[in-house]
């Protein structure tokens, strides 16, 4: 069986789009054909698709680098470049995709057979027939493809279930799981037996859904201690919790101390204290176990429902499992995770530039003067003329008379400096 990893790094990027052809038509007898570059192709997207057959992102510790195909480029006679193909990301069922760099949701995989596009590939350039004018017929220049940057992602995986069962170590949850589930986790006299998720499929009264045994909890696991911390996060899907907790005392632990522990690590970590919860008074046939159940009935109070059973023979789960059915009907669908946009950074975003000075020169970056300066044929004098045109349209002119810039300032854009003209 593969290894179990519910964190994983992912660095994507989309495809560039192709560059538009600069070309002239060519006939016979025909002296002064007309511009006839095409357009490049568009790159191709970066798109998650949520697989239910995978249930681990261990393939992402082996390969975590994803790239989409370029867009290819214009050519002659008005052709266009091929689209790149789409670059297609499986992922389990539940994964949740978190920008690094900002930390919010670009993606939750929370639906069999979802696809979410991740990253859009470049858009591709103009080809030179784009620029011809009355005045201008001859264009010598055409438009470079937009380039994409790489972006780097967090993925978490959330299991996805419906009824998650809490606790601490070695208190019963995989012998509970195993007793009204088909599910058959590793069970063991000793702790943090289950080091994974395990999922089962219940059904009561025609009800069927999912229950999570989650890897013992212990204090301080909101912030880090034993293994609760890293997998809290599949709680965060389930609609109830049922805490199961051992009322026997056979370990020297006391029920009540251990709800109390239980919920504060749930509140620290979230909002996961607010979800209805049922106590499953665990290990009847064992020890003290009336002594304990009277315990935490005097801690909880009458309103919390906590049922006592005994996992390992059976005495109790009916009664349990019945009232998990019955509360389980009423309660809303889980809500996904809000997705955002990604947010480029200021100089990312296309036409985006700023004017900074290095060592009295006036420096024009970002990736909009980068795609300027990357459309200009400096030998042609028609380009030239275009390149002085959309400086002033789109703020460049301004800006640097903003920062100081005059009548033979020398300026650097993308690489190239020239002085600055009025």
């Amino acid at each position: 069986m593969a290894a179990f990893v519910d964190r994983a790094p992912l660095t994507a990027k989309a495809g560039n789009g192709g560059n538009g052809c600069v070309s002239f038509h060519r006939e016979k007898f025909v002296q002064n054909g007309g511009p006839d570059g095409g357009d490049g192709g568009r790159g191709g997207d970066v798109i998650l698709f949520a697989d239910s057959n995978m249930h681990t992102l261990l393939d992402f510790r082996f390969h975590s680098k994803y790239e989409a195909q370029n867009g290819q480029d214009g050519a002659s006679s008005r052709r266009i470049g091929k689209n790149g193909e789409n670059l297609i990301i499986k992922v389990p069922v539940g994964t949740v995709v978190r920008d690094k760099k900002t930390g919010t949701v670009c993606a939750d995989m929370y639906e069999k057979g979802r696809q979410k596009v991740l990253l859009r590939g470049g858009r591709g350039g103009w080809g030179n027939m784009h620029f011809a004018t009355p005045t201008r017929q001859a264009p010598n220049f055409a438009k470079p493809g937009i380039r994409t940057e790489a972006r780097e992602f967090i993925l978490e995986l959330k299991s996805i279930a419906d009824v998650g069962l809490i606790g601490f170590p070695n208190v019963g949850k995989s012998t509970l799981l195993s007793r009204v589930t088909s599910a058959r986790p590793k069970i063991a006299n000793y702790h943090f037996t289950t080091l994974t998720p395990n999922l089962g499929i219940a059904r009561v009264h025609d009800t069927d859904f999912v229950m999570a045994d989650i890897p013992g909890i212990v204090e301080g696991a909101s912030e880090g201690v034993g293994l609760g911390y890293e997998f809290l996060r599949h709680v965060e899907r389930t609609r109830l919790l049922i805490h199961v907790v051992d009322a026997s005392g056979i370990e020297g632990r006391i029920p009540s101390e251990d709800l109390d522990i239980l919920n504060a690590e749930l509140k620290k970590y979230g909002s996961l204290s607010d979800k209805p919860q049922i106590i499953a008074a665990n290990k009847m046939d064992l020890g003290d176990g009336e002594e304990g159940l009277r315990m935490i009935r005097d801690h909880v109070g009458p309103e919390a429902k906590v049922f006592p059973i005994s996992a390992a023979t059976g005495s109790g789960v009916d009664s349990l499992m019945a009232e998990v059915a019955r509360i389980f009907a009423s309660l809303p669908d889980s809500e996904p995770f809000h997705e955002e946009e990604l947010a480029p950074d200021a100089l990312e975003e296309q036409g985006g530039f700023s004017v900074t000075m290095d060592e009295g020169v006036f420096v024009v970056e970002g990736r909009g003067a980068e795609q300027l300066i990357s459309s200009v044929n400096f030998d042609d004098e028609e380009s030239v003329s275009w390149f002085h045109r959309i400086m002033r349209q789109s703020g460049i002119i301004d800006a640097l008379r903003s920062s100081g810039a005059g009548e033979g300032s020398t300026v650097r854009m993308g690489g190239m400096e020239f002085d600055f003209i009025e």
